[in-house]
Parts: structure tokens; C-alpha cells; sequence
């Protein structure tokens, strides 16, 4: 059976974030924290002068993996990299016209994707289901009636825009809902952004931190693990609320939102300064609170949250 530690971090996450704050908040699809174009591939043509940037290194390097390109990875789409792009293209049934469109993303990212090991699990699980995501290590548990199914990697979001930490449901289910969510899309309930599970065109960022919040799966990967999951689905996001670890906090200001933002709340509140709802949304009350506490601390009569307010909250 696949084994699981579940560790300190889990418990302080349930604690911090108990269900019923996240139950009671509903999809909202306006929110915008986990961008819909954080994945969207620009279109990559045959240009004078060539076109340059990351997603042309990120080319270069899938063509190389495939043994389609052999240059150097410098990030220009020039006429060798064009030409391993078209063999490419003539070989898995593209269009061969050099011009790199989501199709040819979405072919590269699959043939790319690491095979499904013989331990992973095929049949579907028959129980209740859970998942639990855990951020320090890139991975994500499937639960059935509590008990470890079966795991994959993944990739979670950048320091400078961490995964939602907390407890949450699915609670919006989409087929190809977009080219910057891959073929699958599961949207959590998290009440200061559009976050969720998806697969991703990128396969190359799989177990790091690289997104704007959302869990990157492969898309065999999501493809696989959609239809396990019904909408309701429990989903514990396990790791600090202050984001990845050995970067610090963050200061906080009006205006930010996120977990850390969540945990600031829930502590003010727990010590009398906040009375307004806990929705990791830095607004005007959370912004009277913490003037209240600077004030009966001794701290500098500001608006933010800084390192000496941390540590005046314990945080």
C-alpha cells in the first residue's frame, strides 16, 4: 500500500483552516488570483527578426528530450529549431508549417509525460474520496474511505504566488475549460481567487514550484483522476500559509489576498482586533484590525503587516 506521512504541518493546516470556513464559500468565476492565460502558450511563427523568450528554451529543450533538436537552448526561434520543430510536426501528423499553436503544445506535452508506472493503480476506487496535496513535496494523495489509492506529482505555485494552503472542495468540474488549464479542470472553493487542479501543457514543471496557485498535474495524469472525483470532494492543501518554504513573509498590504493574508485574519480575530469574515482578502476591517493591534502592542501606528507585527502575532 502506498505509504503517506501525514505529517505536523497537516494538523496545524486543519486546524488553521477548518472546513466550515471554506465550505460556506461559494465558485466564484470572476476571481482572478490564478490568471486563466498563467499557461496559455503564445503562438510561436517563422519571423524576421526570430521570435525569442522562455517558451522558445521550453521548445528547444521538449525537441531535445525527443531527440528532435540538437542545437543550443538559446531561447531564439531560428531555422534549426524550426526545422526540428517540422520533423516534429510531419512525424506525429501536424500541420507542417513551423508555426507552434496549442495543438502542437498539447502533442509535445503528451509524448513527453512520463509513462504510467506499473504500481499506479488502473481500476477506479470505490470509496469516499478525498485528496490531499502536499506542497513541500509536489505530490498529490488520492483517498479512498480515508486510505491511501494512490499518489502523483505535481507542480505548485511559485514563491511569488504560493498554492492555497487550507481545506477546500471541488466545487466546478470542466473538459478542455480553456488551453491554459490543459484537458481537465477541478476548481477548488478558495474565497479570494480562482484556483484549482488542471493539467498543463508545460510537463517540464511537473514537481517544482511553478505556477500562479493552481496544482499542475500531467494531463494523462488529471485525465485519469477526474473521473474519481465528484463535485464535493474534500481537498486538504497541506504547507505553510506563508508559501514556499526559505522565502520569508510576505509584507502585507491592502489590497493582497492569500493564505497568508487568511492566517493574519484567523489570528486577529482569534485575539479580539477583527471582526469581519475570514476570506484571506486584505480589506478595510483587516486594515482597522491591525491598526488596533499595532496600537495595544507598542508597534509603529502603520497599515501593514511587516516582520515585527509577525512576530508580535506569533507567526
Amino acid at each position: 500500500m502506498l505509504k503517506v506521512t501525514i505529517s505536523l504541518v497537516f494538523f496545524f493546516t486543519l486546524f488553521i483552516f477548518h472546513p466550515s470556513a471554506a465550505l460556506s464559500v461559494g465558485y466564484d468565476s470572476s476571481q482572478s488570483c490564478c490568471p486563466m492565460n498563467e499557461d496559455i502558450d503564445r503562438t510561436l511563427l517563422p519571423a524576421n527578426p526570430p521570435m525569442q523568450g522562455k517558451d522558445v528554451v521550453d521548445l528547444q529543450e521538449e525537441l531535445k528530450a525527443l531527440n528532435y533538436y540538437n542545437g543550443p537552448t538559446n531561447g531564439i526561434y531560428d531555422s534549426l529549431t524550426q526545422r526540428a520543430l517540422r520533423k516534429y510536426q510531419q512525424d506525429h501528423y501536424l500541420k507542417n508549417d513551423g508555426v507552434v499553436d496549442w495543438e502542437t503544445w498539447h502533442s509535445l506535452a503528451l509524448n513527453l509525460e512520463k509513462p504510467v508506472t506499473k504500481s499506479e493503480k488502473t481500476l477506479p476506487p470505490t470509496g469516499d474520496m478525498a485528496i490531499i496535496i502536499d506542497t513541500t513535496t509536489r505530490k498529490l494523495t488520492v483517498l479512498s474511505d480515508g486510505k491511501p489509492y494512490t499518489q502523483f506529482n505535481v507542480a505548485c505555485g511559485k514563491p511569488s504566488t504560493p498554492s492555497p494552503v487550507g481545506s477546500w472542495q471541488v466545487v466546478h468540474k470542466a473538459t478542455n475549460w480553456g488551453t491554459g488549464f490543459g484537458t481537465r479542470w477541478l476548481g477548488l472553493n478558495v474565497p479570494w481567487g480562482k484556483y484549482g487542479i488542471h493539467g498543463t501543457n508545460k510537463p517540464f514543471s511537473i514537481g517544482s514550484y511553478a505556477s500562479h496557485g493552481c496544482i499542475r498535474m500531467h494531463n494523462s495524469s488529471v485525465e485519469k483522476l477526474y473521473p474519481w472525483i465528484p463535485k464535493g470532494t474534500p481537498v486538504y492543501l497541506i504547507g505553510s500559509p506563508f508559501g514556499v518554504p526559505g522565502h520569508g513573509h510576505k509584507k502585507l498590504v491592502r489590497g493582497d489576498r492569500g493564505a497568508d493574508v487568511f492566517e493574519v485574519q484567523r489570528t486577529l480575530k482569534r485575539l479580539g482586533y477583527y471582526e469581519a469574515q475570514i476570506d484571506g482578502i486584505f480589506g478595510y476591517s483587516m486594515e482597522a484590525g491591525i491598526k488596533k493591534f499595532r496600537k495595544a502592542n507598542g508597534l509603529p501606528m502603520d497599515n501593514f503587516v511587516d516582520s515585527k507585527m509577525y512576530k508580535a502575532l506569533g507567526l
